[in-house]
């Protein structure tokens, strides 16, 4: 049965994140929320499928910051690219970006978004997981070194912004859900908050 609708300012909603791309993509629900920083240390446990790391990452995002606000519904979120066997991070420095980049040319990297809604008020949690193919072309020394200078990516999984010059990289995407891969699936966190009792739209 679905819980009740209720007003937005009834209703409490944080996202257990600071990034700026989460954020924005939230906001294109038009949901009053607040940001909050969960503090979680973010690395790989020994021998952990890539799927489980997100997926564990998003859950303990979302369960740090609701013990904190316990009458709210806590969306936490975690993304992790993986290029064959590795894992991509963020990559931090102009060197290691335009590295990422270059290994991935002409191949298929996935990006693995999973989200994990929890709503203290009812203590009811669930979690999702998309997957996200990009397939990038072949990319030459030169466009790579002016692509990093323009968008500046350093601090994106994999090496770029999809939502902005990053686009030009590419292929081909296969996604059920094109905000995934910014870091956020929109389409199935609306229909999570609405059975948490939050109007979208």
């Amino acid at each position: 049965m679905e819980p009740p609708v209720t007003t937005q300012a009834a209703s409490r909603l944080i996202l257990a994140s600071t990034s700026p791309y989460r954020r924005v993509l939230l906001a294109r629900l038009q949901v009053q929320f607040d940001c909050h920083a969960p503090g979680t240390e973010e690395r790989r446990l020994d021998g952990e499928p890539a799927e489980h790391m997100a997926a564990r990452l998003a859950r303990l995002k979302a369960e740090v910051v609701a013990r904190r606000h316990p009458d709210c519904v806590v969306i936490g979120s975690d993304q992790v690219a993986v290029r064959g066997e590795e894992i991509l991070g963020k990559p931090l420095t102009i060197a290691r970006c335009e590295e990422q980049l270059r290994a991935s040319s002409r191949r298929e990297v996935a990006f693995l978004t999973a989200v994990h809604v929890v709503d203290g008020r009812t203590g009811r949690d669930e979690a999702h997981l998309d997957r996200t193919r990009v397939l990038f072309r072949a990319l030459d020394e030169t466009e790579i070194a002016r692509y990093v200078a323009a968008d500046e990516p350093l601090d994106c999984a994999g090496g770029f912004k999809a939502e902005s010059l990053g686009i030009s990289l590419f292929e081909r995407i296969d996604s059920a859900d094109p905000t995934a891969l910014t870091g956020l699936p929109l389409i199935w966190l609306s229909g999570a908050l609405r059975r948490a009792g939050i109007r979208v739209p």
